[in-house]
């Protein structure tokens, strides 16, 4: 198949900055079997180019107006050969530039609802059903769609509850390029090792993981976090850390390559995510494959696994998250039971079953 994937960014011609694993494990398997694959990205890079990744060619708008840019790019390779299906990963402006071109070139649209299309948090201005103008357009978007993935459950309801049937194709991790990991015993003695894996922003709400880490200290529980992801609050989330005497058990390492990562990952016992949304939540899913499990907020995977491959307790509850891990940090046997159902989950799951769903959508929705 000829296949045409929309996106924001996150396929730096390097491979490892600036990148989204996600798509870079699935372009590379839909090139490995035999597609060909062009990815037409927004805003990776500040001008015009075309490069190579993973045997894909990378179409980069680079300049105003890039949704102009990015629709002329895709109808022009449109014409050389015909496109048998657009996907475009969220439905924001990747889906309304495919959209666009599914109406013109008249190719079959599939959209994976990847972040916050369906979200609406007024008090830190996030999400695209904020503003009529935004959700009209994302209806506008969705009703062009042949087909809408949604990667969660909890997501897929968000959706249903909104009137947009979806198809949930979970996320998967590759399993050649991120191993499983036997989960292990941890020494009781020792502090339980924390680890959370995001982008500091208002949304991941570190500010509030920070308080229930201030509330396990209080309560005298042993333990250090180690949080790795770029900072876009210019230090807010390290001067609360301060503020609040954490200095001493959390580190902050900024964003790390996922290959990096790993090792990060394997002297962890437990990964803690404090998400206020979350379309999937793929550092869980990459935690479970190292044999970790995860306390987190009840969105995203974190809902969908509870209780027997996560713990999940209501967003904005730092007392919740608190007890949580305090529970896991007196009871080894039930961490090593999650992390065993959740490594179970996430290996049944992996980057080929993810490719192999999302290639005979694209087949079904070609032939309709």
């Amino acid at each position: 198949m000829r296949i045409a994937l929309v996106v924001p960014g996150g396929v730096d011609r390097s491979g490892t900055e600036r990148v989204i694993p996600v798509l870079l494990w699935l372009i590379e398997r839909l090139v490995r079997a035999g597609d060909e694959v062009h990815v037409f990205a927004l805003v990776q890079e500040a001008g015009p180019a075309e490069w190579k990744l993973l045997g894909a060619t990378v179409h980069n708008a680079g300049r105003r107006p890039k949704r102009l840019r990015t629709l002329a790019s895709l109808l022009r390779e449109h014409r050389r050969s015909r496109f048998d299906v657009v996907h475009a990963f969220w439905a924001g402006a990747p889906g309304q530039v495919a959209a666009a071109f599914g109406l013109v070139g008249q190719v079959p649209l599939v959209i994976t609802l990847a972040g916050g299309d369906l979200a609406s948090l007024p008090d830190i201005g996030y999400g695209a059903q904020l503003r009529r103008s935004s959700r009209m357009a994302t209806k506008a978007t969705l009703s062009r769609a042949s087909a809408i993935i949604a990667p969660s459950d909890w997501l897929a309801a968000q959706a249903g509850a909104k009137g947009w049937p979806t198809i949930t194709i979970p996320f998967g991790v590759a399993p050649d390029r991120w191993p499983p990991a036997l989960p292990s015993s941890r020494n009781s003695a020792a502090p339980i090792r924390l680890i959370h894996v995001a982008s500091l922003n208002r949304v991941k709400d570190q500010i509030g993981l920070l308080n229930a880490m201030r509330l396990l200290a209080d309560r005298r529980i042993p333990f250090t976090m180690e949080i790795f992801g770029e900072d876009t609050l210019d230090g807010a989330v390290q001067r609360h850390c301060s503020a609040i005497g954490l200095n001493e058990l959390v580190g902050f390492h900024g964003f790390l390559p996922n290959a990096e990562l790993r090792s990060r990952f394997d002297n962890a016992d437990l990964l803690v995510m404090n998400s206020r949304h979350e379309a999937a939540c793929m550092a869980m899913v990459e935690a479970a494959v190292a044999g970790i499990p995860t306390v987190g907020t009840a969105v995203g995977y974190m809902s969908d696994w509870a209780p027997d491959a996560s713990i999940a307790v209501p967003v904005g509850d730092p007392p919740a998250l608190a007890n949580a891990i305090a529970e896991l940090a007196c009871n080894d046997s039930r961490r090593l039971l999650l992390a065993e159902a959740a490594q179970a989950r996430a290996i049944a799951y992996d980057a080929d079953r993810h490719t192999r769903d999302i290639r005979r959508l694209y087949a079904d929705v070609a032939v309709r």
